[in-house]
């Protein structure tokens, strides 16, 4: 759930962080700064800075919690990259999937990145993102082969080295700077029949490893798993035997990125006789590139529009969906609520869930296999079933990178912390002293010289929450974590300029639980507006006449009191939000929004829309849950 940070009280004099910093005598220095991606799953973005130099890698996007009300995406906090933004030189990117691009079009929209380096689906799918959100104007992309090496800035050298992953096109990154070379695994496992026959380049990273590695960087996601990660091939069985068990329908839903499962799955399409409808944009989307780019290769007439699913026999028909999470707008998500035009479940529809909840997903997904079974379609998902395997490396995985980088330093990322701890102890199993092992949150500089590394000063780091409507404030979080927990109350009180109230306040509650009559709390609340009015404007008047009235000051009195009396009366803490409307010659309306935030001056016309909007009889006023 999304919690609200208490604001911090002012001090005088801030304190000053903890430095960790070994002994350097002025030897270059290397800084490493995860933003996002440590103590978590999802929004990954490293930055890499050398004097005046700074290489990003990857900028992902995180999934929001339940507590996110109306959040659609989760970014780290980009205040270091806006700070030094001069210093950035380029983006690197690992591969294709969400949580390392999705956050890019939202990056340059903010930060100046001059080029963009990385695999070819990626850069087919970032290309995409970018017109559409009319930024491809605002960088260069750059498309890079396996064993090219870029020079970036003074400083720095990319080398680019073939992995294996759940998506095509994934490579783990060579770093060679001034001080040594840095690998920066990416998201990888160590596949040994791959389904595109691209194996992972082990002998490059040996011969690495053997001329010597100063640190790496390792994804922790499956550390805590024995043995090794099965192959993208070793799904193709499970799935096979729902193709042969099928007699109706057969949906499919898995990462559209996911191009290996993908793959597989059309060409079971094939052999099974069934054509193939797709639902959601970004499914459409990857499988056009993927074919482009020769990872996908089946006949066009393999694919049938949704309209057209209709008019075939139910056991020749293949539906590839998004919203293997629960995402809340994504296909199958839809389809599970009965709100998707065009896909509709049917007794003897089969459903198979090729994926597996990330962290944070997982009441999500429950809830949309239950809606599913309880249309009669028949769900496929979970481990035993044998329609899923990660595309992350295990313990053994872990294992051989580590054998064969030989790093002097290692720094376990992309994980939550259980998981990091448990990659430094696979890396003390295989060598690695444990004081060479440096465990960090986001925010944590690492500072690296050719023969130590330490913690640096920490920079601005958390995240940042962008809706429909883009970057959302903690103010606006704040007041939507007290909608949902307590409802909203809104008040209108009408008033001349001696401080008496023209009409009865208007009252409206929604979303609030009240435990004692709605005329009595009423009662209470215009005794109060009318008590706290008439003793503030009486004292104004004597004191320092009509033109001297602080009608501000005033309206906030009132809003402290009824605060108080709501709290008092409900032992809750809705928002409450209080209009106080002053006619005299010129109307007046003197507004807050429950943050101070004061709106005045409205015409004749407004404040006929105003008592409009707030009139309600007593008896309609509304109490709900």
């Amino acid at each position: 759930m999304y919690k609200v940070q208490a604001r911090k009280r002012k001090t005088t004099a801030p304190e000053k962080p903890v430095v960790i910093l070994p002994s350097r005598n002025n030897k270059p220095l290397l800084k490493v700064i995860p933003l996002g991606g440590l103590h978590e799953i999802g929004k990954n973005t490293c930055v890499y800075e050398y004097e005046d130099e700074i290489i990003l890698v990857d900028a992902g996007i995180g999934f929001p919690t339940d507590g996110m009300h109306g959040i659609n995406v989760v970014l780290p906090d980009m205040t270091y990259l806006k700070e030094n933004q001069q210093k950035i030189k380029a983006m690197i990117v690992t591969h294709g999937h969400e949580d390392h691009v999705g956050g890019i079009p939202y990056h340059l929209k903010q930060i100046d990145t001059p080029i963009i380096y990385g695999p070819r689906l990626a850069m087919a799918l970032l290309r995409d993102k970018l017109e559409e959100s009319g930024l491809h104007e605002r960088t260069i992309i750059k498309t890079v082969s396996p064993r090219e090496v870029v020079k970036i800035g003074k400083h720095f050298k990319v080398e680019f080295i073939r992995n294996t992953h759940s998506i095509a096109d994934s490579f783990t990154l060579a770093i060679h700077t001034p001080i040594g070379v840095l690998i920066h695994t990416g998201d990888y496992k160590i596949d040994h029949t791959p389904v595109d026959g691209e194996y992972f380049d082990l002998h490059r990273l040996a011969q690495l490893g053997e001329e010597g590695i100063l640190c790496l960087l390792g994804d922790s996601t499956n550390s805590e798993v024995p043995g090794f990660t099965p192959s993208e091939r070793a799904v193709y069985p499970g799935l096979e035997k729902v193709f042969n068990q099928a007699s109706g329908r057969l949906m499919v839903t898995t990462f559209s990125t996911s191009v290996h499962r993908v793959n597989m799955l059309l060409e079971l399409a094939m052999e099974y006789n069934r054509k193939v409808g797709v639902v959601g944009r970004s499914m459409l989307n990857v499988i056009a590139h993927a074919r482009n780019l020769g990872y996908i290769k089946v006949p066009d007439n393999l694919f049938v529009p949704l309209r057209n699913l209709s008019g075939l026999p139910e056991n020749e028909v293949l539906i590839l969906c998004t919203g293997s999470q629960g995402e809340k707008f994504a296909a199958m998500t839809r389809i599970s609520k009965g709100e998707h035009r065009q896909v509709k479940i049917r007794q003897g529809d089969t459903i198979i869930f090729s994926a597996s909840p990330i962290p944070g997903n997982t009441i999500a997904v429950v809830n949309t296999i239950d809606r599913l079974m309880m249309q009669g379609a028949n769900v496929v998902y979970g481990k035993q079933a044998g329609v899923h395997v990660s595309g992350h490396g295990c313990q053994e995985d872990q294992k051989l990178m580590l054998s064969l980088a030989k790093p002097k330093f290692f720094v376990p990322v992309h994980g939550e912390h259980r998981m990091l701890v448990q990659h430094s102890k696979t890396a003390q199993s295989v060598g690695i002293p444990p004081e060479n092992i440096v465990i960090i949150q986001n925010g944590d500089t690492i500072e690296l010289t050719a023969d130590s590394i330490g913690k640096g000063n920490k920079v601005p780091s958390g995240i940042q929450l962008v809706d429909t409507a883009g970057v959302v404030h903690d103010s606006v979080m704040e007041e939507r974590q007290q909608l949902a927990e307590d409802g909203v109350i809104t008040i209108a009180a009408s008033i001349d300029n001696q401080g008496r109230l023209l009409s009865q306040p208007q009252i409206n509650l929604r979303g609030v639980v009240c435990q004692i009559e709605i005329a009595s709390l009423e009662r209470m609340i215009i005794r109060t507006i009318d008590k706290t009015i008439t003793d503030r404007v009486k004292s104004s008047l004597l004191l320092n006449g009509h033109d001297d009235v602080n009608w501000t000051s005033i309206r906030i009195d009132v809003e402290t009191n009824l605060g108080r009396l709501i709290q008092r009366e409900l032992n809750s803490e809705p928002l409450v939000i209080f209009m106080l409307q002053l006619q005299e010659n010129t109307p007046k309306t003197i507004a807050d929004n429950g943050n101070g935030n004061i709106t005045e001056v409205i015409t004749p016309k407004e404040e006929e829309e105003i008592d409009s909007k707030f009139t309600r009889r007593r008896r309609k006023t509304t109490v709900s849950v």
